[in-house]
């Protein structure tokens, strides 16, 4: 292996164990905002409160457009990242309703 192959797979490789721990920072960052929309699903359950706020879904999706123009993301993916997350939000919430 030349000089350059092996330097190509030491990047390759310090790339990807940056991406296998973003992905694990990923994983629990959800986890734990499940958590809390998990509450807030038998919060509105308690107080018969409907499981979907429409005005504030679309904040929340603005809101995040804007932090990913910021961070240099496309805003279309954040969005549908988001978009998917708060239908399962809403799936959860749904259950804690029946």
């Amino acid at each position: 292996m030349t000089d350059a192959a092996t330097r190509a797979a030491q990047l390759l490789a310090e790339h990807r164990a940056s991406i296998d721990r973003l992905d694990a920072i990923l994983v629990y960052t959800l986890a734990e905002r499940f958590r809390h929309t998990q509450s807030v699903g038998r919060l509105k359950a308690r107080h018969d409160l409907p499981p979907s706020d429409p005005s504030r879904e679309a904040q929340q999706i603005e809101r995040l457009e804007r932090l990913a123009r910021e961070a240099d993301l496309d805003p279309a993916f954040a969005r549908k990242f988001l978009t998917f997350v708060i239908a399962e939000v809403i799936r959860h919430h749904e259950q804690y309703q029946s």
